[in-house]
């Protein structure tokens, strides 16, 4: 039984990391609380993979959008459809637009009320939360994966590198967004 009364949930585009199921079936062990998985609208994604080829995000920004589009921001939009506050893990760091995001913000497009109570974390204490509580966390951020998506679309990134440079690398840095969480 969950500790809190709420619903936890999590987008599976069909593209993810091994590693990220790995960590997804050990979440499941430790605290035995259910996880409901939402998954891309088989026929959207058959007509596009069919259209355009599966590796079509590469070609064009339209084409990486679209596919963004049906493998996650659709899944997500029935994920929080009748939700009234969706608790995210966003971090400030992670993004140059989110460092003068409120903690508590309206997300007119899914009518809900978003809360980052991570926002102001650093990696620093993230690690250190995680380490202490022995919190299931993805072995690919001990290999250079800050932001972790979709296996296509994510690359460790370097020293020195942008939070964001190892997500859509092939694309110009203001454009690497997927429309999850769009701040305006």
């Amino acid at each position: 039984s969950n500790l809190i009364p709420i619903d936890l949930f999590t987008i599976d585009t069909g593209r993810l990391f091994a590693e990220t199921y790995s960590t997804w079936t050990a979440t499941l062990e430790k605290y035995k609380v259910p996880i409901t998985a939402y998954y891309p609208d088989a026929q959207a994604l058959q007509q596009f993979v069919v259209a355009n080829g599966p590796n079509a995000f590469y070609e064009s920004v339209d084409h990486r959008k679209n596919c963004c589009h049906i493998r996650k921001v659709e899944p997500l939009q029935r994920a929080l459809r009748n939700r009234k506050v969706w608790i995210t893990g966003i971090r400030a760091a992670h993004s140059p637009n989110r460092q003068t995001m409120p903690q508590i913000e309206w997300d007119a497009a899914n009518e809900v009320f978003k809360f980052h109570p991570l926002l102001h974390w650093t990696t620093e204490q993230v690690s250190k939360f995680i380490h202490e509580h022995s919190i299931p966390s993805n072995p690919l951020h001990q290999k250079g994966f800050v932001s972790i998506g979709c296996a296509p679309c994510t690359r460790a990134i370097q020293p020195g590198e942008d939070f964001r440079a190892g997500r859509w690398w092939w694309e110009d840095a203001n454009k690497k967004e997927c429309g999850l969480h769009i701040h305006k």
